[in-house]
């Protein structure tokens, strides 16, 4: 099964937050400041939708909820939305291609949504560039 692979950018200032230098899980990473208490540094994760896997530039532990900026205007990129698994504030980037990726602010926990603006565009997209909904079968 291919992954979904999500492209983002600051919902502000439309830079891209991606990151060719630093992989994760063999594609480029999306790059944000994190802060944590006194704590700043660069939070690199997975762009692989539904994927955890992060790395940092010091140790966050689990639960904690921490504060992301982009790393171009320093923009906050917490909405009031609060998880509704854990209650902690959303963090939210951009699609390339429209719509947004939402993603808790607490370490560990799962919760995580995707919105598309155009959703018929989206889904063709999808179903041409991941076969998301392709007959298995199928060949190229």
């Amino acid at each position: 099964m291919n992954e979904l692979v999500v492209n983002v950018r600051c919902p502000y200032c439309k830079q891209s937050l991606m990151d060719e230098e630093t992989q994760i899980d063999s594609y480029p990473s999306v790059k944000v400041v994190l802060q944590n208490s006194n704590k700043r540094g660069m939070l690199y994760l997975s762009s692989i939708y539904g994927s955890y896997n992060i790395a940092s530039d010091f140790h966050i532990p689990m639960d904690d909820i921490v504060l992301f900026f982009c790393p171009h205007c320093q923009s906050s990129l917490l909405l009031k939305d609060l998880c509704d698994k854990c209650s902690a504030p959303m963090t939210f980037f951009e699609l390339m291609q429209g719509g947004k990726v939402q993603i808790c602010s607490r370490r560990g926990c799962k919760k995580h949504l995707i919105e598309f603006s155009d959703l018929s565009q989206e889904i063709s997209t999808l179903y041409n560039t991941y076969e998301v909904f392709a007959d298995p079968s199928r060949k190229k």
